[in-house]
């Protein structure tokens, strides 16, 4: 090895603080909500086989999502149709490895002494990308073309200068779309950062000591993780979960089953048993399973890995043709994330035997609303995205976090103020829900409960969500997390119940929207949890007097408006008289 252990410390030191400069610039300078406040992006820095060498994880699927886009711009451009001041964009699933039409992946030449030595890349969530609904994510769609613009690879700038053509054609195709045009800009100037970044970088440490780091951070990341899994015991498991229905037939769980072959310092991970895609759009493609698998093996070796193409080389993966899990084209894939989760949850599952003392139970699954409408003050329309999850699983030795992204996402929940401020919408209630998280000796994280109010004359509402027909799974003994809803003027006699993902439910001027968001579930035996815990969990308000007895075996009396033990019942209640 040529390059000293120091440098290459340092080398990735700088790396990883490239790209989290980029992803400032790119919060800084979105336009929307969706990347200003719930910052739902990533950027990378990748090499000129379009493999990812350094990448700030906000949304892991994009480890899986850049190398595929880039494969597919190699693929459509020649290095003689590539310069210095290019940007390429890509959005299509099939023809690039965009997770949705709405993520929109910007990739520029990275440039140095006249050579080109990579790409600097974001991927970034768009408010409006066209289709049938307000947000492009219809929960009934049925093939991608219904879900909005898809774009293969093209070029957005030529030598610094735009292509008015594609501005031109995006903008006509979305209902929001100075946002949308906006953000991409924003996207450029962070890919440009990265650029001049890299360059200063070679400049000082000489070209081909960055290209050597590169490798060898590659070389350790596979390294570390092929160590960690050689210590595991060899063997097979199974694991498996479910997502609610595809949002066209409501009555048909879908099942995500991965079996797992370990081998030495090998694992193998086979999708074939999985069901067969779907009608709506909760399909998912290959490369973004790849990219689940990583994030578990992330989880479970170590958090601090250097996020780069190491870790995609350790996964094999067999899929079949035709599945939830490899559909084939044009099945709908807008609705994506529930499915990533829900594949996250089963691969968890599966290696759980493996590495016994990193367990844990279900969670919330992820959610994404959208109310769409024009704004009768400025007479425009807008689309108002929010993004958020709920209560995470219980993990061994630890209690579920509450109300919070987690696994996939680490998007933030878009605050009051913004949401207000911005969209003709008034939210009335944001609280965790007691009960929400499953029982258990490490107890599940709470679900939320967040109230709308519409406050435009007509509204068109769609969600994309899960677990409200199937609840967050407990493990070892523990119990299951409660339940998601999504309920229309719930405090009417005509209250309504949406299913967990559906397209274009209309809404008028005061109607009400309540959203639960579910808990995790809980892991262990809860009648093993510690007495003071119960106890402090009701004085908390997570847990209540009802539920702390028949759930916990614990007797919990409110006195002087303070939680007190009932020592005498509780023995009684957990046998110990």
């Amino acid at each position: 090895m040529s390059v000293d252990p120091i440098t290459l410390q340092v080398i990735q030191a700088r790396l990883a603080g490239i790209v989290q400069e980029m992803q400032n610039s790119l919060f800084r300078t979105g336009y929307s909500t969706i990347i200003r406040e719930s910052q739902d992006a990533s950027c990378a820095i990748l090499n000129t086989q379009g493999e990812v060498i350094a990448q700030h994880v906000v949304l892991p699927l994009h480890m899986g999502a850049f190398p595929a886009c880039a494969a597919a711009i190699l693929k459509t451009f020649s290095l003689d149709e590539m310069h210095d001041g290019d940007a390429f964009i890509t959005n299509h699933p099939y023809l690039g490895g965009s997770p949705h039409a709405p993520d929109m992946g910007v990739f520029t030449p990275i440039y140095y002494d006249n050579e080109w030595v990579g790409f600097a890349a974001n991927m970034a969530h768009k408010s409006d990308i066209g289709g049938t609904v307000p947000g492009s994510g219809s929960g009934n769609a049925r093939e991608i073309y219904q879900e909005g613009l898809h774009l293969p690879p093209v070029k957005f700038m030529a030598e610094l200068r735009p292509v008015k053509e594609i501005e031109a054609m995006i903008a006509a195709n979305s209902r929001t779309a100075a946002l949308v045009i906006g953000d991409l800009r924003g996207q450029v100037g962070a890919a440009r950062l990265g650029e001049r970044r890299i360059a200063e970088l070679m400049q000082r440490y000489g070209k081909a000591t960055i290209l050597e780091s590169t490798d060898l951070l590659s070389a350790y990341t596979e390294t570390r993780v092929r160590q960690n899994i050689a210590a595991w015991p060899d063997g097979e498991s199974e694991g498996e979960s479910f997502v609610d229905h595809d949002g066209i037939d409501l009555t048909k769980p879908i099942r995500i089953h991965v079996k797992v072959k370990k081998t030495g310092d090998r694992l193998h991970f086979d999708f074939s048993a999985s069901s067969d895609q779907t009608q709506g759009p909760a399909n998912i493609r290959p490369p973004l399973v790849r990219a689940a698998c990583a994030y578990c093996l992330v989880a479970l070796v170590d958090r601090f890995l250097p996020i780069n193409q190491g870790l995609a080389r350790v996964i094999e993966a067999t899929f079949r043709d035709g599945s939830v899990v490899d559909p084939r084209f044009p099945a709908a894939v807008n609705t994506y994330m529930p499915t990533a989760l829900t594949a996250t949850e089963a691969i968890l599952s599966a290696l759980a035997p493996f590495v016994p003392d990193k367990r844990i139970a279900g969670g919330s699954g992820s959610a994404a609303l959208v109310l769409g409408g024009r704004d009768a003050q400025s007479n425009r329309a807008y689309v108002h995205y929010e993004i958020f999850s709920g209560g995470t699983g219980a993990r061994s030795g630890k209690d579920g976090v509450s109300a919070t992204a987690f696994h996939l996402s680490n998007c933030k929940t878009a605050p009051i103020e913004i949401i207000e401020s911005e969209f003709p919408t008034r939210i009335e209630r944001f609280e965790m829900i007691p009960d929400s998280g499953g029982a258990g000796e490490w107890r599940g994280g709470l679900g939320f409960a967040r109230d709308y109010r519409i406050l435009a004359d007509e509204v068109r509402f769609s969600m994309r969500t899960d677990k409200h027909a199937i609840e967050p799974f407990g493990s070892d003994d523990g119990l299951a997390g409660g339940k998601g809803a999504c309920v229309v003027n719930s405090e009417s006699k005509d209250a309504k119940h949406l299913p967990s993902r559906f397209g274009d439910h209309r809404l008028q001027r005061n109607d009400t929207i309540r959203v639960e968001r579910p808990g995790g579930g809980g892991l262990g035996d809860p009648r093993r949890r510690p007495v003071d815990k119960v106890v402090e969990d009701v004085r908390q308000g997570y847990v209540s007097l009802a539920r702390a007895r028949s759930d916990y075996g614990v007797a919990v009396q409110i006195a002087d408006g303070d939680a007190q033990l009932d020592e005498a019942e509780t023995r009684f209640l957990r046998g110990k008289q």
